[in-house]
């Protein structure tokens, strides 16, 4: 006899049975798919022979999203190796929305083989096979993949500690390695797709072999799988590299890989955002500076960068001495810090740099504004005392959420992330430091989880990510407080009883990447910018040639009210010019023609169609000045 806490309900229970035999006699629920017990996950296989508490989980649920994904992934797995035998299997893992499986084969998978794969799926999940999961010792595990030729899991099991359990599932002949836990049945895969093949490398190492890596998503239901696909199709048509290409905003060429080439418009658009950062700063008492693109590689040493970060520093010579192209602004400012004594008095010190860093990201990864090689940090760096820790993180905090919202970004995502392996610094450091960001962000009323292990290695740090029209996440803003690297290149200052103290530094980037940025927003806003950020926002048409000089003379007065404005006088239909602009998704059209030019007024649509009637020059100026003062997200 043994009793089972199901909710606050104490079920009591005569002899051990599975979980699955468990919640079928007692909640009838065929919605369950996995259970933890007593706060570990388990398959439904699982026994039950002693006091627990357990709970269930359903695939609606996020954990149980990412059960049933996992168990998508085998199924992708079992499939290839029927229709590719020769296949060797890596890696399976769970990815937001979706999962993807590693493989490596010497004739590639094409993406046109993936509906092939995606129907004998299909015919596989429909055949009822049981998963089994069963726990091995690591030398049957070695003999299981050793027999089926599988090297990539050999690999895998080496890395597994000693005093780790292997668990091996199957369905029919194919065999997996795995944690866990599965679903209990192919069944229940119903609702799934494949979506892309891409490159990949073993370890994600580009110095290891390449793979191929096989994307698909699954969901709990079809309307669920749809909704997702309409999403993917929509954020499609709102590529940012389409958009740019479209909206004449920027280019990239194999000459200079994750490199941007900036045009006119997109460089207004970069500029604009940079300008309004740059007020913040202003308003906040940062002193803006900036720091060399090269420095010394001994510098880098000291500040513990190129011992961390090796594979993605650009290093030159000149002169028999070798130098780095700065992958981050922070030994610089340091430098600018270590310039004359400075006092507790003087404390907060506050730089700000819009910095230009280079890293060396592999060429797999780049995408557009998203992941680039050179890129723009709105950087800062905070000096201060540990007294001074917690106000100075609260008014960070405030900043970001504020920036954010300008931009429409309202619902973010904090997180928390600890001391990682490799870090710099003793645990008495990480212990306070860590406790002082859980102290802000709980005086700050923010509601943050833990993300063990993915601090810097010179500190903890808040990451804030932001969630877009189309739900995916973007992870931006950080705040790293930092007890290490000031003491390594030798910060100091004066206290009120005369000692020298190292200074707490914090680290902060609101946007990260302006670059990225930029490409967020044109995702996030379909290219429609709102008008602050417009490059051009307003294009005058004429009917005919008969109201040029009208036509000039508007333009003229809107340009002196410091508006963005072009003229399309061209001998077209009024149809096309509306048209054409309308694609350039310019916000306002403004039409004249006789009426208007006898009445003084202009016609006023917006680039999605709206007629606004018409209205004299006065009214629209006024109308614009209040939503660019407002930095308005709507026409």
């Amino acid at each position: 006899m043994f009793n089972v806490s199901v909710n606050d309900k104490e079920i009591t229970v005569d002899k051990s049975l599975s979980i699955r035999d468990f919640s079928k006699k007692y909640f009838n629920d065929n919605h369950i798919i996995a259970a933890k017990v007593n706060g570990n996950l388990k398959d439904l296989s699982d026994n039950i022979s002693e006091d627990c508490k357990l709970s269930f989980i359903t695939a609606d649920q996020i954990e149980g999203l990412e059960i049933l994904r996992h168990s998508c992934a085998h199924l992708l797995g079992h499939a290839l190796k029927q229709i590719h035998p020769e296949v060797k299997m890596v890696i399976g893992p769970v990815i937001n929305n979706g999962f993807y499986y590693d493989v490596s084969t010497e004739k590639p998978i094409s993406e046109s083989e993936l509906p092939k794969i995606e129907k004998l799926m299909k015919k596989l999940s429909k055949k009822n096979y049981n998963i089994v999961r069963e726990v091995v010792s690591r030398e049957k595990a070695i003999q299981v993949f050793k027999d089926r030729s599988e090297d990539y899991k050999l690999k895998l099991i080496d890395d597994i500690p000693d005093n780790e359990i292997i668990a091996i599932y199957h369905h029919e002949e194919y065999i997996d390695m795995c944690r866990g836990p599965h679903l209990i049945n192919t069944n229940l895969l119903k609702y799934f797709k494949l979506m892309k093949v891409s490159g990949s490398y073993w370890r994600g190492d580009s110095k290891n072999e390449s793979l191929q890596r096989i994307y698909g998503t699954a969901w709990d239901t079809q309307k669920s799988l749809d909704d997702h696909l309409e999403k993917l199709e929509e954020a499609d048509k709102r590529d940012h590299r389409k958009l740019g290409h479209r909206l004449d905003l920027f280019h990239f060429q194999e000459e200079s890989p994750g490199m941007v080439f900036w045009h006119n418009n997109g460089w207004f658009i970069f500029n604009t955002v940079k300008t309004f950062i740059t007020d913040y700063l202003i308003d906040n008492n940062y002193q803006i500076i900036d720091t060399p693109q090269i420095l010394d590689k001994s510098l880098w040493k000291k500040s513990g960068h190129l011992d961390k970060f090796s594979d993605l520093i650009y290093e030159v010579s000149s002169e028999d001495k070798s130098y780095a192209i700065k992958p981050m602004s922070c030994p610089g400012h340091i430098q600018v810090f270590n310039q004359g004594l400075k006092s507790y008095k003087d404390l907060p010190i506050k730089y700000a740099e819009f910095g230009k860093v280079h890293r060396d990201e592999p060429s797999g990864t780049l995408h557009g504004l998203l992941r680039i090689r050179g890129f723009t940090q709105d950087d800062a760096h905070i000096f201060c005392t540990t007294d001074q820790i917690e106000s100075e993180i609260g008014s960070l905090i405030d900043n970001i959420y504020s920036i954010y919202g300008v931009f429409g970004f309202g619902k973010v995502k904090v997180e928390l992330s600890t001391r990682p392996e490799k870090r710099v610094g003793d645990d008495e450091i990480w212990d306070s430091s860590e406790d002082a960001l859980k102290k802000a962000l709980n005086k700050n009323n923010v509601d943050w989880s833990i993300n063990e292990g993915d601090g810097a290695f010179y500190g903890p740090k808040i990451d804030f990510s932001l969630t877009d029209s189309l739900d995916r996440e973007w992870q931006l803003g950080t705040i790293q407080l930092d007890f290490s690297m000031p003491d390594r290149l030798g910060a100091s200052y004066v206290d009120k009883d005369g000692i020298k103290k190292i200074p707490v530094m914090i680290h902060r980037a609101i946007l990260g990447s302006i670059e990225r940025f930029v490409g967020i927003l044109i995702e996030e806003y379909a290219g429609n910018m709102p008008l602050w950020l417009a490059p051009t926002q307003i294009v005058l048409m004429n009917i005919t040639s008969g109201q040029d000089a009208y036509l000039d003379s508007i333009a003229q007065k809107l340009s002196e009210k410091g508006f963005r404005v072009t003229c399309d006088n061209r001998n077209e239909k009024i149809s096309l010019k509306i048209r054409e602009n309308t694609l350039a998704k310019i916000p306002y059209l403004l039409i004249v023609g006789n009426k208007e030019m006898e009445s003084n007024t202009i016609s006023v649509r917006t680039r999605f169609g709206k007629d606004m009637g018409q209205m004299t020059v006065d009214k629209f100026v006024k109308m614009l000045e209040t939503l660019v003062r407002d930095k308005s997200l709507t026409i």
